[in-house]
């Protein structure tokens, strides 16, 4: 490949990768992420990809949990940008867990914040929450497999999502580094004799 040559392919590859929305190019893995904010939590490590390359696109929110946001960001890309698979991933000591609901609605309101009158999008004013619904709304949770289930389900079956799309949840056990389904803990079935199936 002479010089020109390949100086016209590394401009045709910057190209794509800059207009790839106009261009109608999806993500490379046709992929979105929803996963938590926690720092403890490497997306790319954790599934693989090179998500800050174009592998997907990755949607981070306190506990990464399926909001409002979180659906209007996924009905966007699996119905515009070629989307066609979403995984949901929770994990184990998350930040989410570490206080009941009232506690943090109080620390707030301790803080002088009228939770019952808060501006939620200013460019939707109408979008309020009904007196005493501000704690739903932090969606503190206390059990992170049934969180990550719930979730998987509720996308399934979400309106926003077409039904092609594949949709799953992890686990991210920040204390083994590693992904595990839901429900299913691996030590759990390897420290006992009648969990090995010994008879």
């Amino acid at each position: 490949m002479s010089l020109k040559q390949q100086l016209e392919s590394d401009f045709e590859s910057r190209k794509h990768w800059a207009l790839r929305r106009q261009m109608g190019i999806p993500n490379n893995r046709r992929l979105w992420v929803c996963a938590c904010m926690d720092e403890r939590l490497p997306v790319d490590e954790a599934l693989g990809i090179r998500g800050d390359r174009g592998d997907a696109h990755v949607f981070r929110n306190a506990g990464g949990l399926i909001t409002d946001d979180a659906i209007r960001s996924a009905m966007l890309t699996c119905n515009f940008f070629g989307t066609e698979e979403i995984v949901i991933i929770n994990h184990t000591e998350c930040g989410m867990m570490s206080a009941h609901t009232d506690t943090l609605v109080r620390a707030l309101r301790e803080k002088g914040i009228d939770v019952d009158n808060v501006q939620l999008d200013p460019d939707l004013p109408e979008l309020t929450l009904k007196e005493g619904s501000f704690g739903k709304w932090i969606k503190m949770f206390n059990d992170v497999d049934e969180v990550c289930a719930r979730q998987v389900e509720y996308v399934r079956n979400h309106p926003l999502i077409p039904d092609h799309v594949t949709v799953s949840g992890w686990i991210w056990e920040v204390e083994t580094g590693h992904l595990r389904p839901p429900h299913f803990r691996v030590g759990e079935k390897v420290n006992t004799n009648k969990a090995m199936g010994a008879k």
